[in-house]
């Protein structure tokens, strides 16, 4: 098998557009900790189950397997600022982000699509990364705004064509 230069590999992946979702929790003290993936997708209707990668070194993993739950909140379009501040090393992520508690205790950030409350279900070590299944326990859609994406190494958003159709049938 031929060796696939990690640069190259990151660049060509960088082409396939992904999600941009906020994992949270909150730790022992019930502060609000989390971190930001491109990888959030459902796994599993019966049971619901979804999952996402995040890397061996995060931080906020062991967080999330020591309160045994979490919540993906899945960023809207005009969200870019606040999911470079969840995704930042060494500074209080939450500091001036406004959000609730869901049904299980975790943030549940204001001005999302959607979020996905979980208690964790599993977690297998893949290559440098883990990957973290979680149990739907509660789940609802927040609001019609359009998603933030990741594509190419830059931020944007989404707008469907099905969504402007639909706007115009039912005049959202």
């Amino acid at each position: 098998m031929d060796t696939i230069n990690g640069r190259y590999f990151r660049n060509v992946l960088g082409h396939f557009p992904t999600s941009v979702v906020a994992i949270t929790t909150t730790d022992a003290d019930q502060r609000p900790q989390g971190l930001v993936v491109g990888t959030f997708m459902s796994v599993s209707l019966e049971p619901p189950l979804v999952s996402f990668l995040v890397d061996s070194s995060s931080t906020t993993l062991r967080t999330i397997r020591a309160a045994g739950r979490f919540c993906g909140n899945s960023l809207a379009g005009n969200q870019e600022r606040l999911s470079r501040r969840l995704a930042a090393r060494g500074t209080d992520r939450f500091e001036g982000v406004t959000w609730k508690a869901s049904p299980l205790g975790n943030p549940v950030l204001d001005g999302i699509v959607a979020w996905v409350d979980c208690s964790l279900e599993q977690v297998v070590e893949i290559g440098d990364h883990f990957l973290v299944v979680g149990r739907v326990r509660h789940l609802r859609v927040e609001s019609k705004r359009t998603p933030l994406l990741f594509f190419r190494g830059g931020y944007g958003d989404y707008l469907s064509t099905t969504t402007l159709v639909l706007d115009r049938l039912v005049g959202w």
